[in-house]
């Protein structure tokens, strides 16, 4: 029997050893190529995507350090603050105060005069906390801080270029891939015009229908007729009408 014709046989460890090479090595080469797909994703959506964060709102309040009353137009703002805070508020109302200023005894009457808004437009006393803070600047001038946290979107920054936009030796430019900084600043833009950031992720409930509208429009639409308001002085004041 002729020995030197017989096919060679490899070790079982062998061959698994060269198996388990095989499969690492291609699985390596598919971890980079998604490495590398989910770092630059071609839909500017993900690319720049809109995220929904927990940002503060503020609102300064000056106060001179012989001012013992809040303006009409502070007021204003602090009624103002106070109307979002029920609307958008995730938690309660801090009050900074500043501490060791020489309007610190100012700010103490004026903080009064600003529980006694709160109070009047709805918002409960438990849901207000002070805190005393001592400014960096010694020289400006220090104010009352309202505070409160609330849901925003955020997207960004935009502007960034790490690819060039021209024939280069990159490889992006060669895939024709849409560039970087693309759609960032109509992501951008829709994220600071929403005004319920949770609308970008969910959709709300639907409301109750104003049932004795909706009765009156299916009469109309049953007896034939139009289901139009009809309005009694609706051509009065028409820009065909002056000079006549």
């Amino acid at each position: 029997m002729n020995r030197s014709k017989l096919p060679l046989r490899t070790a079982p460890g062998v061959r698994a050893r060269a198996t388990l090479s095989i499969v690492a090595l291609a699985a390596a080469l598919a971890g980079c190529v998604t490495e590398r797909e989910a770092a630059t994703p071609s839909d500017y959506r993900q690319r720049h995507a809109i995220a929904i964060k927990e940002s503060d709102r503020t609102v300064d309040v000056f106060v001179g350090t012989s001012r013992g009353r809040l303006t009409p137009t502070q007021r204003a703002e602090v009624a103002g603050f106070a109307q979002v805070w029920k609307r958008e508020a995730t938690g309660g109302i801090i009050i900074d105060m500043p501490a060791g200023t020489p309007n610190e005894i100012a700010a103490a009457n004026n903080l009064r005069e600003i529980r006694a808004i709160f109070t009047a437009v709805g918002v409960p006393p438990s849901a207000v906390s002070v805190r005393p803070y001592r400014p960096v600047d010694p020289v400006s001038l220090a104010t009352i801080k309202l505070n409160y946290g609330k849901m925003s979107a955020e997207v960004g920054p935009c502007g960034l270029w790490p690819h060039d936009l021209g024939p280069s030796l990159d490889r992006t430019y060669n895939e024709n891939r849409p560039y970087w900084n693309h759609g960032c600043a109509n992501q951008r833009n829709l994220a600071a015009m929403v005004a319920e950031p949770a609308d970008l992720v969910q959709p709300r409930n639907e409301t109750a229908i104003y049932t004795p509208r909706r009765t009156t429009v299916g009469e109309k639409y049953r007896a034939g007729q139009s289901p139009a308001t009809i309005y009694p002085n609706a051509k009065d004041g028409k820009i065909s009408d002056l000079g006549k």
